[in-house]
């Protein structure tokens, strides 16, 4: 269509449409008939010769992966030869399929092959992970045919016994790819990287500045300039020379504006800061390396095969006592707990201390406060096991001066915080080893550094962090791989106290969480402009919803807070049965839309003036976006074609890449990648298994690998009051690192609520920070091995992550192994290097490093357990099972990894009753954790969900950072009309109240009270029909239950004490995240408060059993 004052042009050209395999062939006869979710299968008796040796079961082939067309990306190892930029990828054929592993499913990594050598030797049997007896480091043994058998209802993790039988490994040259999200990862080699590289339009024809190699410096010691950033802490005074400067960055919820230019002065030193790139490794520029020519040998892979000279590696030399922490052992002081429960001692045949150090291995060395997380809690007896506030993260056994230059939790978080010495000791705890990270996430100070010298491990690549060992102050060891390496002279001086000689001091060597100003050898061409695409749908249901004109609304006014600079571009598309393009040209009188008829074969009207720079076009974009809502106003096309719509939106972003932005309100109609609705209303409420939690067609996944590969990332906004199949169109993202949001019900004026999260949330997506064409890779020490990633994401290789752009409120999850004994140190590291380009075109590299002590005692191990993150970890691994394996599956699995426990810890403490349900205290809060992830809309049954409704709580489940999701699973439940300043906070001379934690249960609530629930998205009140007037009067405003208005959204601003303390409580909770929360007060009898009582995880309901009959069925399977 047309409207006046644009002119239109149209396609002639007709094309086939694609059709496209299913990704998820059909299961295995018999492998989904798990019995009702309610009664759960008993189980067998504990040992290691009853379970099968693997932990993610598949009965059908799992969809394979192909990995999108290879482009030069950035990456963190700097290239050597000019011709880099010209050279095709070789190609990279991993196969995947490998014979089960060992406990929580993966067995390491073999040896990587020789290079541009990657055959594909399919494996037997159908498994996600790698086997056990192969070692990275050690020969792979030769692969034996036969499959395990399936157990239906296994649990998510199955154990091996500690000696694994011989003939699991691998062939001989197999190399084996890390899976993602639970579904192998890298397939269909011919198109995998073996075509030349692709032009960038203006960005082709790269050269790297200079090679790189180890040779000493030949350079002068540099002096330093320190920097002051705006707004934070100054570190001194500007010196003579930029070659090595510091400073700390602050990091806000939303971007800041681009800046004209005439910059003030504070922002010119920060330019000069970024733009002083330099060299990458622990030496200067000298002879020519080879060219390296895949991502693993760019930015640096894992161990090589061959073994470092003796010469290099010394593992037993003295460590020069007077720099960096002498002989790293482990340490014996007290963790400072933040909450230390005082339990009723019960008069029961509980072992003492002394029994069960005796039991459990020894309590030698281990804190009085670590015996705490020891002591064993009946948890049939035992009623109040919530702490007071919200459980943090625990506290790993480290000395003082580790502890303090340790990486935060909120950053960086591991399921054990000690870490256990060999696979067999993991396998008897029964818990399991993985990573929690939310890598980009918003801080208040970030230590910045710009150096002519990124000091990184000449063998790992590991970069330099407060964990190394300096011998002396010119060596300093690994502490991930422990070879010696060279201190570069410049880093020799401090730019923080501005002197020489003490490496041990430099800011990179204080924090753990650093970022870098990369040099131009981090990139394979000119960092891109921050783009991007908005891909609007215009049809009659998408105007009936109403949310153009507030997106329009929201966009002019965020405009200039849009991530970005000078360079910034931005476009516009939009589509119904047709695609709408837009002419923006700087010097045109309006806004042309130029309009491309023929869907089957769509192409780009014009090249060069659909996507504009915002700044010289921003009165034509400002134009357009007051005209888009009343152009298509009367509009009766209700035909969607999507799938054409993100084809040219493909073609358009390929230039450059950047992020593209889809706003879609109903099924996909017409053209590739329409979809019908599989959804029955009928089994909403089913206590079988639910269908269609898998995509109906590989097309949106297909597309976001082809945009991973061209660094585009996907954003999905699903507007909707019908089912949209957003389990297909969730894959645009899932595999494109992009995010998904969902409002269901949306309407502007019936549905107010959605409207303003809508808003709220749109403005946060709009002004947050950005990052694009990134990667990530995760080392950990050597022994320590990756095996399966989780969230929005494509893995390039065993440990290096594709994340076309990066958001601070994304995170991941990840599954490790113990392929090796970490008999050789006392402390187990992990490092993850975020290289990524910042929306004002620099190249930064984020690296947060996390150190855990090595144990070789059980008892160090359950003392150490971090319920939360095991909780989220095993979440994460019961979405993917759940799609692959079925509901009833995903479940059952989850019931056994609490009967697991509750056996292996039974069995560790051979005096304990067999009527008792005990656990350690650290984690008395996991059965509760499984029942409420249990109930959750994720994988409950017997309530009534709508499909799409679960598929984005799934999605919720891969992306959310741990405390979000904790919140999710098992929300915080406070009462509000007794609040005292008891406790509180004082921040900024405002009190902050903080109430006691109360159980989910209906029998904490009372009608004469209110009470809060804060479910993480959502925020409800729960006003008791007998609440005191006083309460009602000085916080609702009104003078008595019967005035409560029955919809009420806010708390209103009284000139009371109790209402200041309370909204003063609302706003501390909201304060750090990244999206506000909708806030609902329910009254005692209004039809709502079945949704508020629906989370109450403790009381029976149709979704499951109560606590107590759920802590009855483990101890029967457990017994």
């Amino acid at each position: 269509m047309s409207a006046p004052g644009y002119s239109s042009t149209g396609s002639t050209a007709n094309g086939p449409t694609q059709s496209y395999p299913q990704m998820y062939p059909p299961p295995s006869a018999g492998y989904y008939g798990a019995p009702p979710p309610q009664s759960y299968p008993s189980k067998p008796p504990l040992s290691s010769t009853t379970h099968s040796p693997h932990y993610y079961q598949n009965s059908h082939t799992q969809p394979h992966h192909p990995p999108p067309s290879q482009q030069a990306y950035p990456s963190t190892a700097p290239p050597s030869s000019p011709q880099y930029g010209q050279q095709p990828f070789p190609p990279q054929q991993p196969s995947y399929g490998t014979p089960p592993g060992s406990y929580y499913g993966h067995q390491p990594y073999p040896g990587p092959p020789p290079p541009q050598q990657y055959p594909v030797t399919p494996a037997p049997g159908n498994y996600l992970h790698p086997a056990p007896g192969s070692g990275q480091y050690a020969a792979p043994q030769s692969a034996v045919g036969g499959a395990a058998p399936v157990q239906v209802g296994a649990p998510l993790h199955q154990y091996s016994p500690a000696q694994p039988p011989r003939g699991y490994g691998s062939a001989p040259g197999q190399q084996q790819t890390a899976a993602v999200n639970g579904q192998p990862h890298g397939t269909a080699p011919q198109s995998f990287d073996q075509r030349p590289q692709p032009s960038y339009g203006p960005y082709s024809g790269v050269e790297p500045s200079s090679g790189q190699t180890d040779a000493p410096s030949s350079t002068g010691t540099p002096s330093a300039s320190v920097a002051p950033s705006p707004g934070h802490h100054q570190h001194g005074n500007a010196a003579s020379a930029p070659q090595s400067a510091y400073r700390y960055e602050g990091h806000s919820g939303a971007s800041e504006p681009a800046q004209s230019s005439s910059s003030s002065e504070d922002e010119d030193i920060e330019e000069e800061d970024e733009e002083a790139g330099g060299d990458t490794s622990s030496s200067t520029t000298g002879s020519a390396s080879p060219v390296p020519n895949s991502y693993d040998s760019l930015e640096g892979g894992s161990f090589p095969d061959a073994q470092t000279p003796s010469s290099e590696v010394a593992p037993h030399v003295q460590p020069y006592t007077g720099y960096g922490y002498p002989n790293m052992e482990a340490p014996t002081s007290a963790p400072q707990h933040q909450y230390q429960p005082g339990y009723q001692q019960y008069s029961q045949p509980f072992p003492n201390l002394s029994q069960l150090s005796a039991a459990l291995g020894g309590l030698s060395g281990v804190p009085e406060l670590e015996v705490e997380t020891l002591r064993p809690v009946n948890l049939l007896q035992e009623r109040n096991l919530l702490p007071p506030r919200p459980l943090g993260a625990p506290e790993p056994n480290l000395s003082p001066e580790l502890k303090k230059v340790n990486c935060s939790p909120e950053t960086f978080r591991c399921t054990l915080t000690s870490i256990p010495q060999t696979q067999a000791l993991l396998n008897k705890a029964r818990l399991p080893l993985g990573l929690l990270l939310h890598p980009f996430r918003d801080l208040q100070q970030l230590p910045v550094i710009t150096s002519n010298t990124i000091v990184r491990c000449r063998t790992c690549r590991t970069y330099i962090n407060p964990f190394v060992t300096f011998l002396d102050q010119r060596r300093w060891k690994c502490n991930l791989c422990y070879r010696v390496n060279d201190v570069p002279d410049e880093f020799m001086y401090n730019p923080v106290t501005r002197s020489y000689g003490e490496p041990h001091r430099r800011p990179e060597v204080q924090n753990s969480t650093v970022e870098f100003i990369a040099s131009s050898d981090y990139m394979l061409r000119p960092p891109q402009p921050a783009v991007y695409l908005f891909v609007l749908d215009v049809s009659h249901n998408a105007v009936e919803s109403g949310y153009l004109k507030y997106f329009c609304d929201s966009l002019l006014e965020n405009l200039d807070k849009l991530p970005g600079n000078g360079r910034c571009r931005v476009g516009f598309l939009t589509f119904d049965s047709t695609i709408h393009f837009y002419n923006l040209q700087d010097g045109l009188s309006q806004p042309q839309m130029l309009v491309v008829s023929d869907i089957h074969d769509v192409f780009i009207p014009s090249h060069d003036n659909l996507m504009v720079n915002l700044k010289e076009s921003k009165e034509l974009v400002k134009e357009l976006l007051a005209a888009l809502p009343s152009m298509f106003a009367h509009t009766r096309d209700s035909q969607s074609a999507l799938g054409p719509a993100l084809q040219a939106a493909f073609k358009l972003m390929t230039p450059t890449g950047g992020r593209v932005s889809v706003f879609q309100t109903q099924l996909p109609t017409l053209g590739a990648g329409l979809l019908l609705s599989r959804e029955d209303p009928n089994q909403r409420s089913s206590t079988k298994a639910v269908q269609h939690l898998g995509p109906a067609t590989d097309f949106y996944k297909k597309l976001a690998l082809d945009c991973s590969g061209q660094q585009i990332g996907v954003d999905l906004f699903l507007l909707s009051s019908q089912y949209s199949d957003l389990s297909s169109l969730a894959c645009m993202s899932k595999f494109s690192a992009g995010s998904v949001f969902y409002y269901p019900s949306f309407h502007h004026v019936h549905n107010s609520a959605q409207l303003e999260k809508f808003q709220r949330d749109l403005e946060r997506y709009l002004t947050r920070k950005i990052g694009f064409e990134a990667v990530m890779r995760i080392r950990c020490t050597k022994g320590l091995s990756i095996h399966t990633f989780h969230g929005n994401l494509f893995v390039r290789s065993t440990d290096l992550l594709s994340l076309a752009n990066v958001n601070p409120d994304s995170a991941f999850a990840v599954q490790m192994s113990i392929e090796d004994s970490l008999a050789d140190s006392s402390l187990a590291c992990f490092q993850a290097a975020l290289l990524y380009t910042s929306s004002k075109g620099k190249r930064r590299i984020r690296v947060h490093t996390l150190c855990l002590p090595v144990v070789t005692q059980l008892s160090e191990v359950y003392a150490g357990a971090d319920v939360q993150a095991i909780t989220c970890l095993l979440a994460n691994m019961a979405i993917d099972r759940s799609v692959s394996s079925g509901l009833p599956d995903a479940r059952d699995a989850l019931v056994n990894a609490v009967v697991d426990l509750v056996g292996a810890y039974r069995s560790s403490v051979s005096n304990l009753q067999q009527s008792c349900l005990v656990l350690p205290s650290a984690m008395r809060l996991f059965p509760l954790y499984i029942l409420a992830l249990l109930k959750q809309k994720a994988l409950r049954t017997g309530t009534s969900t709508r499909l799409d409704e679960r598929v984005f709580a799934m999605c919720q489940f891969k992306t959310e950072p741990l405390p979000q999701l904790m919140r999710l699973m098992h929300p915080d439940l406070y009462r509000l009309d007794t609040i005292s300043d008891q406790g509180a906070l004082h921040l900024n001379d405002v009190i902050v109240p903080q109430p006691q934690l109360l159980h989910l249960s209906s029998d904490r609530l009372s009608r004469d009270g209110a009470f809060l629930l804060d479910c993480g998205s959502v925020l409800f009140v729960w006003v008791g029909r007998a609440c005191c007037d006083m309460f009602l009067r000085d916080v609702m405003g009104v003078h008595d239950y019967a005035s409560l208005p029955p919809s009420m959204n806010h708390i209103p601003e009284l000139d009371t004490p109790l209402s200041e303390r309370i909204r003063a409580f609302l706003d501390w909770l909201q304060e750090n995240r990244a999206f506000s929360c909708p806030l609902h007060v329910i009254r005692d009898d209004a039809s709502e408060k079945a949704t508020f009582f629906q989370h109450l995880v403790e009381d029976s309901s149709e979704s499951g059993s109560s606590y107590y009959d759920f802590l009855q069925q483990i101890l029967l399977q457990a017994s």
